[in-house]
């Protein structure tokens, strides 16, 4: 059955923890998987399941991408994370996700769409900037890159980045 993409949903929550903890099980200690799906507590699916997608096949999840629309302007959307099973990765599988977000976001009027990364995190960093995001000044380089510093409590630095989409 090829892969469909839809709404996520509250009851998503428990299916996406799991595919976080296997996804990264391969580049990460069983902790710092688990550390990582604390990424994903489940009010984002209860308030944002609208604006999030999943893509599946029938009797598994193999993507998924949590996002929402800015509650204090009518403008900014935001990507908080994106999953896609290893074996469809450099497939196009998040470039699929990021851009029906795009079309979502922008049919409901969005016009920049945001997002955040660790400076070491050099795959996520390229494929933001494949997809046409744009870097954010920082408050320091490094290793050339805008660094915002403690962005998310002291020693979490984020690179951040826009992209400017057509509503």
């Amino acid at each position: 059955m090829p892969p469909t993409l839809r709404q996520a949903r509250v009851s998503d929550h428990g299916t996406l923890v799991e595919c976080v903890h296997r996804w990264w099980g391969d580049s990460r200690s069983p902790e710092q998987a688990r550390e990582l799906s604390l990424l994903l507590p489940k009010l984002f699916l209860q308030f944002f399941s609208a604006t999030s997608l999943v893509l599946e096949d029938g009797t598994d999840v193999r993507a998924f991408l949590v996002g929402f629309y800015a509650a204090d302007n009518d403008t900014e959307a935001y990507i908080h994370f994106v999953g896609v099973a290893p074996e469809l990765r450099g497939q196009g599988t998040a470039r699929g996700l990021y851009t029906a977000f795009f079309q979502r976001a922008a049919a409901a009027g969005r016009t920049e769409v945001r997002a955040i990364t660790s400076p070491a995190n050099a795959g996520s960093i390229a494929f933001h900037r494949a997809m046409g995001f744009v870097m954010e000044s920082g408050d320091r380089e490094v290793d050339g890159l805008p660094v915002h510093s403690d962005y998310d409590g002291p020693g979490q630095d984020r690179v951040c980045f826009c992209k400017e989409i057509a509503p």
